[in-house]
């Protein structure tokens, strides 16, 4: 009976153990569970961590470590980015990184048709004032009164004496010739002319045949008023007749050869007016007045030389001084109108770069956008592609973006991303365009259910691509063009093979992603040209096509859903289009139905 009570006293005390230790294994186990959880999020995003050096931000590593260029220490580098910001083109800062970068963004505007050209050149010495006094007989050099270059000189001062013996017994040929002169007057008169030709004048002459005397050192006169720029001669040399004595320059008047790159040309014309200012003579303004440009550009540095003349009766303009000079420009007709400020611009050459403010996003959002400049016209540069009036981008903190997209591990200046666009003369994106256009009737045919003149438009594209010519493309641009005519060719002659408008629509989808690769590969000359994308086409997998205005207008259903669709990317005139989507990618339209 104890046995008995004691086993159950025993198994009581079990229970009792086993439940006490379930409930507090509960108690205990949400707490463990919630730190492993805790440890493996921390060792996930360890994992996931990015570190990158500030000087290279290209070295992208798992792990804390020195950079394997410079040497500096590794800094984290977030790797979180909203969905705003996945395009390695966009750059997204917080408000406050805005406000403590003092970023200001304006408007692209169009800019007044006058404005001001800004050019640097040298003064130079006027070549029509350059003289060179020359011996006009042989003989030896007695005495200087010039001594040293950059001696001031009046025309018919003294500049040197000569000892001539030729002209000794010239001059003694002349008073034999004067005794006889009744007799023999033709001997009189060619010892007259001898003395003449070696620029003797009659008063000299005169005298030595009414004194019978003979002079045996002559004076040799300045020729012109000026400054000697070279000396030739010193005393005892011996010189013969067109022997260059001195260099004289009239430094009254001067040319200011000012350099005018290509983009430079058409705003300067003959007759403008330059104000030009000089380092050496600060706070003083000159005026000149072109008066020649060159025809011909510099093969090195890619200008051409403007020549401006300058009145300088103070000498103050000395030649070879450095200057800068503002010409008064007036906007030619087919130049583009639009300009933004020089503190928005990345200057890298043409082609450079401004951030262009995304609209209607949740934080501050700026696209890495390359442009193409024109000529410099005040504070202003002009744009010749790649923006828009009415655009906004950022007009001072640009280099804080810069220097941040960089860090971010995004597209900057010094890392651009590789261009699809290649470079081929206008004369063939022209044809390009011509091709686009012949494009466009088909594909509104399409969007207006018409079967026959969707088919007859295809006419203009085989005459379009058979205008094309390519005796200026070489390389991977011929090699290119040479697979999409092929193409382009094959799906025109599908198209016109269909029976029927389904199967032309097929055919047709083919036909415009050659058309889109011919516009992303080489442009159009077009000021805008859409990328559209109906995304129930074909089963719900999905066609592009081209279209000339931002309206969807679904040439796959026509009028059964004529506005399905959404603008994918906006391609603008002049502007390259990047691998990843290029700057040309603008806000989409939406999917409509």
């Amino acid at each position: 009976m104890k046995e008995i009570f004691k086993n159950k006293k025993l198994l009581l005390i079990v229970l009792v153990a086993l439940t006490l230790g379930g409930v507090l294994g509960w108690m205990v186990k949400p707490s463990s569970g919630h730190q492993e959880t805790e440890a493996a999020v921390h060792n996930h995003d360890e994992g996931n961590e990015v570190w990158t050096c500030s000087m290279h931000p290209q070295i992208r590593q798992s792990e804390p470590g020195q950079c394997p260029i410079c040497g500096m220490d590794l800094i984290p580098a977030s790797t979180k980015r909203s969905s705003a910001s996945s395009n390695p083109l966009i750059h997204e800062m917080t408000p406050e990184a805005v406000a403590m970068a003092n970023i200001h963004t304006s408007r692209v505007t169009g800019v007044s048709p006058e404005g001001e050209l800004f050019l640097t050149g040298k003064v130079k010495a006027d070549e029509r004032q350059l003289a060179s006094v020359t011996a006009k007989f042989p003989g030896r050099i007695e005495q200087l009164f010039v001594n040293f270059t950059g001696q001031v000189v009046r025309t018919g001062e003294r500049l040197a004496t000569i000892y001539s013996p030729e002209l000794v017994t010239a001059q003694k040929e002349l008073l034999e010739a004067a005794s006889t002169k009744e007799t023999y007057p033709e001997l009189y008169t060619a010892a007259r002319e001898k003395l003449r030709l070696w620029k003797l004048n009659e008063n000299q002459i005169d005298e030595i045949e009414k004194t019978g005397k003979v002079r045996d050192q002559f004076d040799v006169l300045a020729d012109k008023s000026g400054i000697v720029t070279q000396r030739n001669i010193s005393v005892g040399d011996y010189v013969n007749t067109g022997s260059v004595l001195f260099d004289i320059v009239d430094l009254n008047r001067v040319w200011i050869m000012i350099d005018a790159y290509e983009s430079d040309l058409p705003f300067v014309k003959i007759g403008d007016e330059v104000n030009f200012t000089a380092a050496g003579i600060p706070g003083e303004t000159f005026k000149a007045k072109i008066t020649y440009i060159d025809p011909v550009i510099n093969s090195s540095t890619r200008a051409a030389s403007v020549r401006a003349e300058a009145s300088n009766s103070n000498g103050e303009l000395r030649p070879e001084m450095f200057i800068n000079a503002r010409v008064r420009t007036t906007l030619r007709k087919g130049q583009s109108s639009l300009a933004i400020t020089r503190t928005a611009l990345l200057w890298s050459g043409k082609r450079s770069i401004v951030y262009v403010k995304v609209p209607d996003t949740e934080f501050p959002t700026y696209e890495m956008r390359e442009i193409t400049i024109g000529p410099r016209m005040g504070e202003m540069w002009l744009v010749e592609a790649g923006l828009e009036a009415g655009e906004e981008i950022v007009t001072n903190g640009v280099f804080a973006i810069d220097a941040a997209a960089q860090l971010s591990g995004n597209y900057s200046m010094l890392m651009r991303p590789e261009t699809k666009t290649m470079e081929v003369p206008q004369e063939f994106r022209q044809q390009m365009t011509a091709i686009a256009d012949a494009y466009f009737p088909v594909k509104n045919a399409l969007v207006k259910d018409d079967f026959q003149e969707a088919r007859s438009g295809l006419l203009e594209v085989e005459n379009a691509l058979a205008k094309v010519e390519m005796r200026n493309l070489k390389g991977k641009a011929h090699d290119h063009w040479m697979a999409l005519k092929e193409q382009l060719a094959g799906a025109v002659t599908m198209m016109k093979g269909a029976k029927d408008l389904e199967a032309l629509r097929q055919h047709f989808a083919m036909l415009s992603e050659s058309i889109l690769e011919v516009t992303e590969s080489f442009g159009l000359e077009k000021d805008k040209v859409y990328k559209d994308f109906c995304p129930m086409a074909f089963d719900n997998k999905g066609a592009f096509w081209l279209s000339e205005s931002e309206e969807i207008l679904n040439p796959y259903y026509g009028e059964a859903m004529l506005s399905c669709g959404e603008v994918k990317e906006t391609y603008l005139k002049g502007q390259k289009v990047f691998e990843e989507g290029g700057p040309a990618k603008q806000a989409a339209s939406g999917h409509n139905h």
